[in-house]
């Protein structure tokens, strides 16, 4: 096990390493083979051809490192690979055995230095990974492999490995709790963050020493706080279904328009809340509307269903399509503020049975 960065040593943000937005150009794309079978009931062997889907789309424009908990399942996940004519030389196996397999979350966070952001000219550009401390978003018992991924990636690519801690206690965080634009801004939420009783990841921290951490592990000067997320959603309010970054100064931001759905009120605060966003440099940043798919339910249990859940990848923009009548919308209006690579739709009914889709599913090593 790696050893635990003690508050003595420089953070990231002192060795001027920040995190690069999604958007930027990727060395790779995490994924983590599908296992767990509760996630998904009934429906495993559908979700790993979701996969192969995923990985077909991804592949052309950057390397796949695929977790996988044995021999036996990477030769599995290439047989399903092979089949559904994904290009299988373009995925790393790792054997990493692991709970879940919600990537964004328990995967690597990566932040990079470059050379003119180095506070030394003696410091050489390089990516570094921030291990957040994953511990089942503080609701399921079942994370204790999954912790161990970050410590896996860096002993893997011989990456530095940052420990956030906060008041000398390990400080945890999920990647799909965040979301910046490579320049200084982050937006989160006051749902899965701030809340003192539901799902406290970091007891006894407020929002005063959450940013203080956020900014000297993430390298961010800006945070903004959005409030509820949307209803269904396991992890209590992740901003990955709400409110993401398309570009530097342009944000997607999702909108219910129906007064009688349970998102009507929440979402409409978000609205009123994100005019008051201002960015890094003082600017106002571009607001677009993303529509709401119509309600999902499996077993009584709304889902959360959400085109915020998008994946930006170099070679596609992949969206989580639900068959309703928005999709198409919801397609549109990225493929117009993505134009630089094409937008492209995965069916995600099945995938958001197990309460997130692509974005949770998948985490970004960005290129040095």
């Amino acid at each position: 096990m790696a050893k635990p960065y003690t508050a003595t040593q420089p953070t990231p943000a002192a060795l001027g390493f920040s995190m690069p937005a999604e958007f930027e150009p990727h060395q790779a794309t995490w994924l983590a083979w599908p296992h767990h079978p509760t996630d998904w009931p009934d429906k495993l062997d559908t979700i790993r051809w979701v996969y192969t889907e995923i990985v077909r789309k991804i592949s052309p424009g950057e390397t796949i490192r695929m977790l996988v908990n044995s021999r036996g399942e990477d030769k599995l996940a290439r047989r399903y690979l092979t089949r559904a004519g994904a290009d299988a030389a373009r995925v790393e196996f790792i054997v990493h055995p692991t709970n879940r397999g919600w990537t964004r979350d328990s995967g690597p966070v990566f932040v990079r230095r470059r050379v003119g952001q180095a506070v030394s000219p003696a410091l050489r550009a390089e990516t570094a990974i921030v291990h957040f401390h994953f511990n089942g978003w503080a609701k399921y018992p079942d994370w204790q492999k999954d912790r161990r991924v970050p410590e896996t990636a860096a002993k893997r690519l011989g990456k530095r490995l940052f420990h956030a801690q906060s008041k000398g206690r390990e400080f945890v965080l999920e990647g799909g709790g965040i979301e910046v634009n490579g320049c200084g801004t982050l937006l989160t939420s006051e749902e899965c963050y701030l809340d003192p009783q539901t799902q406290v990841r970091n007891p006894g921290l407020g929002r005063k020493e959450i940013e203080a951490t956020l900014k000297k592990y993430l390298g961010v000067s800006n945070i903004f706080w959005l409030g509820a997320g949307v209803a269904g959603d396991d992890t209590h309010g992740h901003v990955d279904d709400l409110c993401r970054f398309v570009n530097p100064k342009s944000v997607v931001l999702v909108k219910e328009d129906n007064p009688k759905d349970i998102n009507y009120r929440p979402l409409q605060e978000n609205w009123e809340r994100i005019q008051d966003l201002r960015l890094e440099d003082g600017s106002k940043p571009e607001i677009v509307a993303l529509p709401m798919p119509g309600p999902l339910f499996f077993d009584g249990d709304r889902l959360p269903a959400s085109y915020a859940n998008f994946y930006i990848s170099n070679a596609v923009v992949l969206v989580p399509t639900f068959n309703d009548p928005n999709d198409r919308v919801a397609l549109g209006i990225l493929g117009e503020l993505f134009n630089d690579r094409p937008v492209v739709g995965i069916h995600a009914v099945d995938l958001v049975l197990g309460f997130g889709t692509l974005h949770c599913l998948t985490q970004q090593q960005p290129a040095e």
